[in-house]
């Protein structure tokens, strides 16, 4: 157990999870010029989606909605930030509460409802983000004599979107395409997400006769956007999809010009679980995410590497607790993994141990 254990369940789980999320974001974009210095982890380059990953692991959308920590998260040791999701429009999000522990089963059961600053005012962010490395780039190489052409090296960024609760789902092609207008400029790689539970029929975005126009759409704005550089397109699907359907999806991958799949997001499912019914109960809807998706995520990534080969990346998500989850996850054929909730519980140190442990082979 370590110290943060201790204070995480003596402590923090006595504090509002939206409030402690909240303060314990505003530590780490604190922290950021400290961690940066006090936090290595190994190198173990891995080369995805055209680019050239420090090493699998990542951070999963939903922790940084509105792009405001991007490096100090990135400081801790994650090879990879995904942030969001975002979607067209600003918009709140569900009423609180709307984030819940459940700490005998190491998950979270969130139903935020896409909170969020909307496309625009994520797209300005990242421009002045984007600008910013830019400059001290520019100043180093003005203090080691040489004259700098491109920009500083960034962490990977990922920018997850979604659809505006208030727009229909008959104009969801248009409202994801302002968000891709917008943002995928600025994005290493650009996710589709139409598998949070939490905004009504999003999911059913995933049937394979909607989610072809879908693609295609975001597909033809990014390139319209970003003429000279192709960003990679994913989507991210759901545990409680069907087999037949997860297969249905990669055969709709592999037929589209998609780059890859991200499995999975939450589950509305709640079996198996320690927790005791009754509070399972009081707690009500959301999307399950945590160490009680392990089974699940991972036998839809080996269907869908199964099905697709090597022809798209794969990112595994979903129960990735310890090193050996990682492992066991890009043994199933994951390219790239993230998480989530294991930071929540795991605390700022650890991403480190998570790559160390990968690095180790133990």
């Amino acid at each position: 157990m370590t110290a943060y254990d201790v204070v995480f369940d003596r402590v923090l789980t006595r504090v509002d999870p939206e409030r402690a999320h909240h303060a314990a974001f505003r530590a780490i974009r604190a922290g950021r010029p400290a961690t940066g210095r006090l936090v290595s982890v190994p190198s173990l380059p891995v080369q995805v989606l055209g680019i050239t990953f420090p090493h699998p692991l990542g951070l999963a959308a939903g922790f940084d909605k509105n792009a405001v920590g991007i490096d100090g998260l990135a400081a801790l040791g994650f090879g990879h930030v995904e942030v969001g999701t975002v979607t067209g429009e600003a918009q709140p999000g569900n009423p609180a509460p709307r984030l819940f522990r459940l700490p005998q089963d190491r998950a979270i059961v969130n139903r935020m409802g896409f909170n969020n600053d909307g496309a625009e005012v994520v797209a300005q962010r990242l421009t002045a983000w984007r600008s910013g490395h830019q400059d001290r780039h520019r100043r180093a190489a003005s203090r080691n004599g040489f004259t700098a052409s491109t920009g500083a090296p960034a962490p990977i960024l990922g920018v997850n979107i979604g659809k505006t609760k208030v727009v229909a789902e008959d104009d969801a092609v248009r409202d994801y395409e302002k968000s891709t207008g917008l943002l995928a400029p600025h994005a290493d790689y650009l996710v589709v997400n139409v598998s949070s539970p939490n905004t009504p029929g999003l999911r059913d975005l995933q049937a394979v006769e909607k989610l072809q126009p879908l693609l295609d759409a975001v597909r033809r704005r990014a390139d319209e956007v970003s003429p000279h550089r192709r960003v990679p397109l994913l989507v991210k699907i759901a545990p409680d999809l069907s087999d037949e359907d997860v297969l249905a999806v990669a055969d709709l991958a592999r037929a589209t010009d998609l780059d890859g799949i991200i499995a999975t997001n939450t589950t509305i499912g709640r079996d198996g679980l320690a927790t005791p019914p009754e509070t399972v109960a009081e707690i009500g809807a959301g999307g399950l995410s945590g160490r009680p998706l392990t089974a699940r995520s991972e036998e839809v990534l080996r269907m869908l590497r199964g099905r697709v080969g090597r022809d798209l990346a794969l990112v595994g998500v979903g129960g990735i607790t310890t090193a050996e989850d990682a492992r066991r996850r890009i043994s199933a054929g994951a390219d790239l993994v993230q998480a989530y909730t294991a930071f929540v519980y795991g605390g700022p140190l650890w991403p480190r141990r998570i790559v160390r442990g990968l690095a180790q082979g133990g």
